[in-house]
């Protein structure tokens, strides 16, 4: 048996959010450092299909020394020992071990190297520290004349990539937006990130899940502001801006939606998996205020990577926000930032806080939440909403855009962090006729019978919800019982297909309380 376990993605990641932390060998970059671009940036909105690559010649206008001869593969070992200097600086391990070398050429008659640094994401915000300090330390070996080193990301895959609906199998990152609360800027903060991780090279959507008041229409300005249909594959073509593409039931020429709950459950589900997305980093949703239908709709879907939480001062909000906090927290989604918005304005040399302090700081102490950043009142960040060019791009050097930057260097070291873990993979093994669970973060692994699975089904069909009397009897399951299908559930459960039709969810907590298998054979293939 082959023993199933989620691929170690490769990973790019930084110990600080403006990316200065960062340590080579127990040496400081901060030579490197002062290669970074300033901490206002200005986003470039590129083709990200290309690669890049830069070279250097070390010794072009050194003496013409006699180099002795080496052999290729002692070269090679040079080479990956060289860069083995170059420290992850979150985790503490170096290049080489994390994977990041890739296509290493090295020709010992001309002394040149050449090989590519492959990281998780365009957007890494250490990756021109790496290649500097790459083509350094490779060049510093007396035998290379010529050093090439090019720059690469995965191609973007979720972890769940073939249990996924076919529209999300080529995205990388899903990061929800959420406050719970309306009014709060929400809207603003899901859309000025998405244009900033766009800005830092990453290729970016953003899903408007507020199908009773959709915001995309209002805060960007697309040339086509009508989704199309593929009639062949029966799937929609999103709508682009700057390079970000964009769907929102606003643009399907309905306006604002009145409908039920459950109509509206359906809705998104169709919008969001059958829109042909593409390779993309990331994809936020601007998730609509509440913890209702929609909501748990969404986390069911798809696997949510991470969720950012919008609030602001007054104590109100914080009470809708912490109800959010504790729901993503039910489903596994990890919360990764609070951004507290309409904080304070300044006025004759000073600070003032119109509507008082400590909401997001409340959110962070409280839940755990690692990271705060504050949004000025900026009457531009209001226009720009209005105006439909977002407040990075219209003003990329101002000091909003410079706290968003620092919200994206946070969403892409968090997500990159997040990626390292490894998920519970929940799979059924025919020739052992049992259910095997591996648990993240941990060397446990466990399988279960899959008639014990079935008969602790707490659902409605299965337990009274009013009595709690249990309406599923053991003799009702037979022994033999195999499921159809298992698939995940977001990152909380996973969804089991038995053969009479009926579909158990099954919380991966509730699995490690089931009574396990011992004494099972370990096949290897």
């Amino acid at each position: 048996m082959q023993l199933l376990q989620a691929p170690l993605p490769f990973r790019c990641s930084i110990s600080q959010s403006n990316a200065r932390a960062a340590h080579v060998a127990g040496k400081s970059f901060s030579e490197a450092a002062s290669a970074l671009p300033p901490r206002h940036f200005k986003p470039a909105f590129i083709s990200y299909g290309d690669a890049l690559s830069t070279s250097i010649s070390p010794k072009a206008a050194s003496s013409q020394a006699p180099v002795t001869e080496v052999s290729s593969q002692t070269a090679e070992a040079d080479v990956l020992k060289a860069l083995s200097q170059i420290i992850d600086p979150d985790f503490g391990t170096d290049i080489v071990s994390c994977g990041f070398v890739k296509d290493l050429d090295v020709n010992k008659e001309s002394g040149k190297v050449s090989f590519r640094l492959e990281l998780t994401t365009p957007a890494c915000p250490v990756k021109d520290m790496f290649e500097q300090k790459a083509n350094e330390v490779v060049a510093a070996l007396p035998w290379v004349e010529k050093v090439e080193v090019t720059m690469s990301a995965q191609p973007a895959r979720p972890l769940f990539g073939s249990q996924l609906p076919a529209g999300l199998q080529t995205i990388s990152n899903i990061v929800a937006v959420s406050s719970c609360k309306g009014g709060v800027g929400k809207s603003t903060v899901a859309v000025n990130l998405a244009y900033t991780l766009a800005g830092m090279g990453a290729r970016v959507g953003i899903f408007d899940a507020d199908v009773y008041g959709p915001s995309l229409p209002t805060m960007v300005s697309p040339e086509n502001r009508l989704l199309e249909m593929n009639p062949e594959k029966r799937t929609i073509i999103p709508t682009e801006y700057m390079g970000v593409k964009l769907v929102s039931f606003g643009f399907a020429g309905q306006g604002r939606a009145i409908m039920r709950g459950p109509m509206v459950s359906g809705v998104i589900d169709q919008l969001l998996t059958t829109t042909e997305w593409g390779e993309l980093d990331y994809l936020v949703i601007d998730m609509p205020p509440g913890t209702g239908d929609i909501q748990l709709t969404l986390c069911q879907v798809v696997p949510l990577t991470a969720a950012v939480i919008v609030t602001t001062p007054q104590k109100l909000a914080f009470i809708d926000v912490a109800k959010g906090v504790r729901m993503f927290s039910k489903l596994k989604v990890p919360c990764v930032a609070v951004v507290e918005n309409m904080c304070h304005f300044d006025a004759d040399g000073k600070r003032y806080y119109p509507f008082g302090r400590g909401s997001g700081s409340q959110v962070v102490q409280e839940f755990g939440i690692p990271n705060l950043f504050e949004l000025p009142i900026r009457p531009t960040l209001s226009v720009s909403g209005d105006s439909g060019v977002p407040e990075v791009v219209a003003d990329p050097q101002g000091e909003v855009a410079g706290t968003f930057q620092d919200l994206g260097v946070c969403v892409v070291q968090q997500c990159a962090k997040i990626r390292q873990q490894v998920s519970t993979a929940v799979t059924y093994d025919k020739s052992m006729k049992a259910i095997r669970v591996k648990v993240p973060t941990s060397d446990d692994e466990f399988y279960l019978h899959p008639a014990t699975v079935r008969r602790n089904d707490r659902s409605a069909e299965s337990v009274d919800e009013w009595t709690g009397e249990q309406k599923l009897q053991y003799g009702d399951i037979p022994e033999d019982i195999e499921p159809e299908e298992i698939r995940p559930m977001g990152n909380y459960a996973v969804s089991i297909t038995w053969p009479d039709g009926f579909n158990q969810i099954a919380p991966y907590d509730q699995l490690q309380t089931m009574e396990r298998l011992v004494d099972v054979p370990i096949l290897l293939d």
